[in-house]
């Protein structure tokens, strides 16, 4: 807006210096002469002044531009580093489940070892306790085994005939052999494949 003033300004000095030619006043053609000069001064100074502006406007947005370069790179790291800490996390986390999935099935063998413990602690009191009453050793062995194998034999069978009923997690099976017709290792085996080895 300055400018095209001063740009009119000039062009009216023009147009007043070709008047006063015309009209030919020495005195008035000096003083249109220096207006006309100072004029000009002021336009070669406000021309370094706009161009010393426009280059710092334009250091200025250079400056601008690199640090936005640097912030798009340092998010965009940030961004991957926060993508690395989320799978982390989840992996920490499936581990963390897994961990207290295998405490939960330790504490619960824990337990099931306790009970059983406290079964045969409780066995044993019971025998040193009864003093009218012995067990035979045979029935003392025949309940420690149930305890740990959790098969309840029949007493009154043929002596050749194991029968009896193995309790496993889910359902009862009972056990019938004819210990005439098969080895004792034979034996041995089929009762040994009742057992839960899931410890």
């Amino acid at each position: 807006m300055a400018q095209s003033l001063k740009f009119q300004d000039l062009e009216e000095t023009g147009e007043a210096l070709v008047a006063l030619i015309k009209s030919s006043q020495p005195e008035k053609l000096r003083q249109v002469k220096a207006e006309h000069k100072s004029l000009f001064d002021q336009h070669l100074e406000t021309k370094r002044i706009v161009t010393l502006i426009l280059k710092d406007v334009a250091l200025n947005e250079e400056r601008v531009s690199q640090r936005l370069l640097d912030m798009e790179e340092e998010r965009k790291q940030k961004e991957k580093d926060l993508e690395s800490l989320e799978v982390e996390l989840r992996q920490r986390k499936a581990k963390r489940q897994q961990t207290d999935s295998e405490v939960q099935l330790l504490e619960k063998e824990l337990d099931s070892l306790r009970e059983a413990k406290h079964e045969l602690e409780d066995l044993r009191k019971e025998m040193e306790e009864d003093t009218t009453v012995v067990l035979p050793i045979g029935v003392y062995i025949a309940r420690m085994y149930h305890l740990i194998t959790k098969i309840k034999w029949e007493y009154d069978t043929e002596p050749h005939i194991l029968k009896g009923v193995h309790y496993g997690k889910e359902l009862a099976s009972p056990i019938n052999i004819d210990t005439s017709t098969q080895t004792k290792r034979d034996v041995s085996n089929k009762l040994w494949d009742l057992i839960s080895t899931d410890w």
